[in-house]
């Protein structure tokens, strides 16, 4: 069995499909789906996913860093009444991003302090993006830092120095189609990780791994990022799934 750990396949992408994309994962030994949150526009859908297949998807709760703006308290608000409201898996996506505008950067910043402390106050893992914003994001995370504060640097590709600080602070590192492009770089920091600190997901709809790269991501694609992972690790698929399946379930308590 696997656990696709990150996919958003609520968005409008996946509206005339969602079904036989369900299908196609379950097919393809994907038999639980993580939904991390963007902001309050994808909130209704992604529940609505996660109440037509329950024991499938499994949503979080967060306020994505390229969705923080002049509104950013009005949206954390929101975040905050959903997770008061009912049963979330994670606070998630958040993180700093500073790749596409830095224009709200002091914004993003306080955003994923508070939602961190979200986390702590809710005892939630925490589903990190940090494009462009490692050291900024570490240095947050050292900040607000308190026992039992846990989980995922999502689609992480920094260096193997990086991924140690990563697991020297307790979290895992999430892996996706990334480490199967050619000159990516990240089969050399993955396969000298243990996968014990590794759970794999796809970013549905976004980076699709080889020998999809180019189309739509989706959840059924996962099996190709773990033949890559176990290849590298010189391990059997099935070994993979176990390790990666169990560090999730553990993560996320489904």
């Amino acid at each position: 069995m696997l656990i696709d750990t990150h996919s958003h396949i609520y968005t409008e992408e996946f509206l005339d499909d969602i079904d036989e994309v369900i299908q196609r994962a379950y097919e393809n030994e994907v038999r639980k789906i993580v939904l991390p949150n963007i902001d309050s526009s994808t909130v209704r859908k992604m529940l609505d996913l996660s109440e037509q297949y329950p024991h499938i998807c499994y949503p979080l709760m967060g306020l994505h860093p390229t969705s923080v703006n002049e509104d950013y308290e009005d949206e954390l608000q929101l975040v905050e009444f959903w997770l008061q409201k009912q049963k979330f898996y994670g606070i998630g996506e958040v993180g700093i991003d500073l790749y596409w505008d830095k224009t709200f950067v002091t914004e993003q910043i306080d955003a994923f302090r508070r939602q961190i402390r979200m986390a702590i106050k809710y005892d939630l893992p925490l589903v990190i993006h940090f494009r462009e914003s490692f050291n900024e994001v570490m240095q947050v995370l050292k900040e607000e830092q308190v026992p039992g504060l846990r989980g995922v640097f999502h689609s992480f590709s920094g260096s193997l120095e990086q991924a140690q600080q990563v697991i020297d602070l307790g979290f895992k590192l999430g892996v996706n189609g990334v480490v199967t492009f050619k000159n990516s770089g990240m089969d050399k920091v993955i396969e000298n990780i243990d996968p014990c600190h590794l759970i794999l997901e796809t970013d549905a709809p976004y980076l699709t791994p080889v020998p999809f790269r180019g189309k739509r991501n989706e959840s059924s694609y996962l099996i190709y990022v773990a033949q890559r992972v176990a290849d590298l690790h010189r391990m059997s698929v099935t070994e993979l799934a176990k390790l990666s399946t169990r560090n999730a379930e553990h993560l996320f308590q489904i």
